[in-house]
């Protein structure tokens, strides 16, 4: 018998206020996060804004010497995983620790403090030859990408399979939908699983300035993130972490659990294209979205809701339009499909787990989170976008898309809990 997998925990740092109930209630609200940078000065950037997180580390449950070793996207898991762990009723002490396992996903990891360091050791870059005693003891901590599923087993003491997964801005949906194939596949009971991401800093915004990618929009920064709009100009770069804990729906029931939704699907494909190019047909993302309904034993009609990777560039608001439309036929034109990033900008590998977070929230809602700022339509872009004000609709099962750069494409499908195995 197939094992079934069920989320049973929630835990979100966000744009706009801590915690699950404040990014739900931004969420309903169509609020936007997004704002002008605060972090440096972002003089001589194009683009200038973001949608950064109000975190304060000893507010939150860190102590001084997990906030001097750890970097600050460690810090979102940490601060996210607590909280999903506590909403999931855990007592950890009471698992076999070889039988819970970690899977969480960044795009840039350490970035934050490796150019934080690079600036002291090179005297602000003006010596090729760095003076290594100005560096800070835990530089080699922000080397590291395993650093972030690492220290989160050992914050919880985790000793099942622990793994880091960086695939670009589909990392979230990867280290989540990898988690659901430990558990399904009976290597662990439950694994804490999600993404995050801090890549708020100089050299992260010179690197998408080269390419204009992101939203030269410095003057009103609020509504510069518009997903699937004719006018969109390109993503606000954000910040954040989620964690969901995912397990054996057995076990979640005979602990007495909430069961807020069953993982049903996941999968996922490269182009073999190029690095940040999407062709227009979709059938990459397309074939995902396919591969994720049969592993979840739906057919496209059955799904109620598109949680869409929708950062606001051109290439792939058309791209992930073309491809909804060819995995689910006639069908997509009666599924609402909106973008969260409108609201809480794109936080790079992060926004995946957040965006699932977003989609078990929905579930347990029955409500359909908006694309705000989105007023004018394009020819290209013909879908339901849920314009500005969220929508109470039913909701039984759920798809959430992510594309990133390298040519991931990614889908998971998320259901209401159910009595038999479909």
């Amino acid at each position: 018998m197939t094992r079934r997998v069920a989320v049973t925990g929630i835990g979100i740092v966000a744009p706009g206020g801590m915690g699950v109930p404040a990014f739900w209630d931004l969420l309903a609200a169509g609020r936007t996060a997004t704002r002008g940078i605060t972090f440096f000065d972002p003089a001589g950037l194009r683009s200038r804004i973001a949608a950064e997180c109000d975190f304060e580390p000893a507010a939150l449950g860190l102590d001084a010497e997990q906030t001097a070793r750890c970097d600050r996207y460690i810090q979102f898991a940490l601060v996210a995983g607590a909280e999903a762990v506590r909403d999931a009723g855990l007592d950890l002490a009471r698992e076999n620790p070889w039988r819970v396992g970690v899977s969480l996903g960044t795009a840039v990891g350490g970035t934050t403090r490796l150019e934080h360091d690079y600036v002291l050791v090179s005297h602000h870059g003006q010596r090729w030859d760095v003076d290594p005693q100005q560096a800070g003891p835990h530089l080699h901590r922000a080397f590291a990408p395993s650093t972030l599923a690492a220290t989160v087993a050992e914050e919880f003491g985790a000793r099942g399979p622990v793994q880091t997964v960086s695939t670009g801005c589909t990392s979230g949906l990867d280290a989540v939908g990898y988690a659901f194939h430990t558990v399904q596949e009976g290597r662990a009971d439950l694994c804490i699983a999600g993404a995050s991401d801090s890549p708020i800093s100089p050299i992260t915004m010179a690197c998408f300035d080269a390419i204009k990618a992101t939203s030269p929009n410095n003057d009103d920064p609020a509504h510069a993130s518009r997903p699937f709009d004719a006018d969109r100009d390109g993503f606000v770069m954000g910040e954040g972490g989620a964690v969901l804990v995912l397990e054996e729906l057995q076990h979640a029931r005979a602990r007495g659990a909430r069961v807020y939704c069953e993982l049903g699907g996941y999968a996922t494909f490269g182009n073999a294209y190029h690095m940040t190019g999407l062709t227009r047909e979709g059938l990459e993302m397309a074939r995902a979205i396919e591969a994720a309904l049969d592993h979840a034993r739906l057919d496209g009609t059955a799904i109620d809701y598109v949680n869409a990777h929708g950062s606001g560039t051109q290439q792939n608001d058309r791209h992930e339009t073309a491809a909804v439309k060819r995995a689910l036929g006639p069908h997509a034109y009666d599924t609402p499909m909106s973008s969260i990033k409108s609201m809480v900008g794109h936080s790079l590998g992060a926004i995946g787990a957040i965006e699932l977070v977003a989609c078990v929230l929905a579930l347990a809602h029955q409500t359909v989170p908006p694309t705000a700022n989105y007023e004018t339509p394009d020819p290209e872009c013909d879908l339901d976008y849920v314009p500005r004000t969220a929508r109470a609709r039913k909701l039984d099962s759920v798809l959430s898309v992510g594309s990133g750069f390298g040519g991931f494409q990614s889908a998971v499908v998320l259901t209401r809990p159910r009595e038999k195995t479909r």
